[in-house]
């Protein structure tokens, strides 16, 4: 027997669309020259980048509970661990197994219920489920930030904004496209440039929100530059990776 051949699947094949009437493409101008209309034109939008949100509901408890479980971990492991954190600034950044801890069981769940909601979105294969691999977290004082970087060895990556006081440190999204080493564009100065040619996407962190994006997403986050008094200045993030695995 031959090799087989994999096909697309007809959701996965690109269609050009029907022929469209020519009076409604083009139009013969006096002097002959067709004319296009701009109806004609059509856009298809390929490769999104997905980043999923939602806001956890009466989270006021869950993230009073997480606030003295981040800052007792803080007390116990003082020095925490290096990665794109800034130490030098203050910055903390937990081990990566505090889903495994009982402390931290809450957001776990919510965790799971939100990638179980992910994969029925996505039509993810019903054996296969999405599991927290690490998590942790940080604490971010005034003057800190996250250098950019991306998480290998998953599939999604999330945070959970556990407190955000005001200018506490936007999250940055990098479009990672091959596009932005090219030629730069010039767009009309002083005007809103269309969604499909951001190359920068900002995220106002907001106590109780969860983001979820693809784990090779570069991502930032700007400096604190919170003016709020004492510990209530710290930006405080619980961070997760997810890969899917095999249900039991």
């Amino acid at each position: 027997m031959g090799n087989q051949v994999s096909r697309d699947t007809p959701d996965n094949v690109a269609s050009d669309g029907e022929s469209s009437d020519s009076e409604t493409s083009a139009r013969l101008s006096e002097d002959g020259a067709a004319r296009l209309s701009e109806d004609a034109l059509k856009l298809t939008r390929y490769f999104p980048t997905l980043v999923f949100s939602l806001d956890i509901p009466d989270s006021d408890s869950l993230n009073a509970h997480l606030i003295e479980a981040i800052y007792a971990e803080r007390e116990r492991d003082d020095s925490g661990v290096n990665k794109s954190n800034f130490p030098e600034l203050g910055s903390w950044h937990s081990h990566v197994r505090l889903h495994k801890d009982d402390t931290f069981a809450g957001l776990v769940q919510q965790v799971d219920a939100v990638s179980d909601m992910m994969c029925r979105k996505l039509g993810y294969h019903t054996s296969y489920r999405l599991k927290i691999g690490t998590m942790w977290s940080i604490i971010n004082p005034p003057g800190s930030s996250n250098r950019a970087h991306i998480h290998p060895g998953c599939i999604w990556s999330g945070v959970y904004y556990v407190q955000a006081p005001r200018n506490s440190g936007r999250l940055e999204f990098i479009d990672p496209r091959t596009q932005n080493m090219m030629t730069q564009v010039e767009y009309i100065p002083g005007t809103r440039r269309p969604r499909n040619c951001w190359t920068k996407v900002r995220y106002q962190p907001v106590a109780g929100r969860m983001l979820i994006f693809p784990s090779w997403l570069y991502h930032s986050v700007a400096p604190n530059r919170s003016r709020a008094k004492g510990k209530n200045a710290d930006r405080i993030i619980m961070s997760f990776n997810l890969s899917q695995e095999k249900r039991r």
